[in-house]
């Protein structure tokens, strides 16, 4: 039987914005770090773990922006990605042991391979997914032997060590842990490999727990059947009642620009994980389940699946990917600060009774 954990649970800084409804610019919440401050201790408040901190093009810095999260927070740890070849490892490795040592252990590592062909070109990376993920998994062997080690020697593909210093040394031992979010079959091996966490998007429970069967399979040839944990990036939808909810899931994505809709179908188009939520959004009625809702898919890209319902119904939901073997959530809600502090108000504790 797999090792129990847990519940460990995360909320999302909007970089690239905020609304709550995306055809009324009225509604917008432009970018601001007054806006992400906000979120960021609405989250904490909230009871939320740590907060996913975006990358895209439209997105502002992630580490910059963590840098400021974590100086006006407590306990909220920043999830900030790594995408390969932008950064040198030694550099990487730096930034990283000295984020830890500063915010008291309070940085998780986000690997991010397969975003948009056309937006990696744009940003300089010119090979194949698979190229990137080639690079993503050296980039991650060297960062742990430059984390545990002294005096690394390395010679591969794509880079070159001699024996750097790396300092400080990180607070989390024996580095921080990496999170991993795709569903092509090189992601799935470097999580098996890698990962502390792996992060679905939405889909249907049962599904979930086929592939969570498989991705246990492929890290236990590696020994760590029982290291590699499993979380869900889902949209939260929660009001006091259910047709509240609805009725606010309804005026989310009403009127949205059909330019709009029509360009987030080609974001992304080369990730699977994208690919299956483009999938799941020609769902009849938009509902996979009574309470799990395709309708963000169609004005957000990325992880747009949402849980919709009052309280106890949310619960619920969320409970149906615990039983399957979910130990996590990385979560998400329009506008994000008040989201955050309804789930942790109204949902929070169900789960914590549950769990």
């Amino acid at each position: 039987m797999a090792t129990q954990h847990p519940l460990s649970m995360g909320w999302f800084i909007p970089t690239i914005g905020d609304t709550s409804a995306f055809s009324d610019p009225e509604k917008a919440i432009p970018q601001s770090l007054a806006h992400f401050e906000r979120v960021a201790l609405a989250a904490e408040n909230a009871g939320f773990d740590y907060v996913l901190v975006p990358v895209s093009p439209f997105c502002w810095d992630a580490w910059i922006t963590a840098s400021f999260i974590a100086a006006r927070t407590t306990k909220l740890k920043a999830l900030l990605a790594i995408k390969p070849g932008f950064i040198h490892p030694v550099a990487q490795a730096k930034m990283v042991a000295s984020f830890d040592q500063m915010s008291g252990g309070r940085i998780y590592v986000n690997l991010i391979a397969g975003l948009s062909e056309k937006d990696a070109y744009a940003e300089g990376q010119v090979m194949s997914k698979e190229g990137r993920y080639e690079q993503l998994e050296e980039e991650v062997v060297l960062l742990k032997r430059l984390w545990t080690e002294e005096k690394v020697e390395h010679e591969g593909k794509y880079y070159q060590v001699h024996g750097p210093t790396i300092i400080p040394k990180c607070v989390q031992q024996p580095h921080p842990p990496f999170f991993l979010g795709g569903g092509s079959e090189q992601a799935a091996e470097i999580s098996a490999k890698h990962s502390a966490i792996h992060l679905f998007w939405g889909d249907y429970p049962e599904r979930i727990g086929e592939q969570i069967k498989e991705l246990r399979a492929r890290a236990a040839k590696y020994g760590r059947a029982d290291e590699l944990r499993f979380a869900m990036r889902l949209q939260i939808i929660c009001r006091e009642t259910e047709d509240e909810a609805w009725a606010f899931a309804d005026q989310l994505i009403a009127g949205a620009d059909e330019g709009w809709k029509d360009q987030v179908k080609t974001m992304m188009a080369e990730s699977v994980a994208s690919q299956r939520q483009k999938e799941l959004s020609k769902t009849v009625g938009r509902k996979l389940t009574p309470h799990l809702w395709t309708g963000i898919t169609e004005v957000r890209a990325g992880a747009g699946v949402a849980v919709v319902g009052n309280p106890k119904q949310v619960a619920a939901q969320l409970q149906e990917f615990i039983d399957v073997g979910c130990s996590g959530f990385c979560l998400s809600g329009y506008p994000h600060h008040e989201e955050a502090e309804r789930f942790g108000r109204l949902v929070m504790p169900l789960l914590q009774n549950r769990a």
